[in-house]
């Protein structure tokens, strides 16, 4: 079983103002939801207050929030670890996320002028870059950051609110399979951005659930 090793580079700096228990909190999640920390990891008290320079208590309250919220299981005698999601997880959750998106895909291109089409394709040719260079991390934020801009587009703030809600955690699961939706993730974000300049909605509500659903199916397929 993994201990709290870290790469090289993965902390990240606690610098921003706010109460130190929910900075904390927020690093151990970003370490979580890259990976940084796998599934599975035994994470140990000490060790992390040490990467990140804090004392235990913050670590240890920041435990207890992710424990609550699911990132984290605290076993009783064997400290904490982080979760292992399911498949049937992951599955509910990406499901729910198809359903979220194609209503954003839609609305974006009932929406959308030709400033925001520029900006999506410009978040596209920053993922594709990220692909050619092999940079997992920088595409799975990129695609990140593409999908929170369609959110955006649909200007439906309890859409959005959902959308939050589930957006930690889709990070999570595409990250392992990243890599292999490579050039074809970048391709169907493009044919998205086609159906959203040209206001057709429902070919991007049919774009977008078959982009949301091959990453499903991906995730499914993968090698564990």
């Amino acid at each position: 079983m993994p201990t709290t090793g870290l790469p090289q580079g993965a902390v990240p700096k606690l610098e921003r103002p706010g109460p130190l228990r929910d900075r904390v909190y927020e690093a151990l999640l970003e370490l979580i939801t890259t990976r940084a920390l796998q599934p599975g990891q035994h994470l140990v008290e000490s060790e992390l207050a040490g990467h990140l320079g804090v004392s235990r208590q913050p670590v240890r309250e920041a435990l207890q929030r992710l424990s609550t919220e699911g990132w984290v299981d605290l076993r009783p005698a064997q400290g904490a670890f982080v979760h292992e999601p399911t498949d049937e997880e992951a599955d509910q959750l990406l499901s729910v996320r198809t359903l979220l998106e194609a209503e954003a895909a839609r609305l974006a291109a009932a929406n959308a002028g030709a400033d925001a089409v520029a900006a999506l394709e410009k978040l596209c040719d920053e993922g594709e870059k990220a692909v050619d260079a092999d940079d997992v991390d920088g595409a799975v934020a990129m695609n990140a950051r593409l999908h929170a801009k369609v959110m955006e587009l649909a200007g439906n703030t309890v859409l959005a609110g959902l959308a939050a809600q589930v957006d930690r955690r889709v990070r999570w699961y595409y990250t392992p399979v990243a890599r292999q939706r490579g050039h074809r993730s970048w391709i169907e974000h493009r044919e998205l951005i086609a159906a959203i300049a040209d206001r057709d909605e429902e070919r991007a509500t049919a774009v977008m659930r078959a982009h949301t659903e091959h990453t499903r199916k991906m995730y499914r397929e993968r090698e564990k």
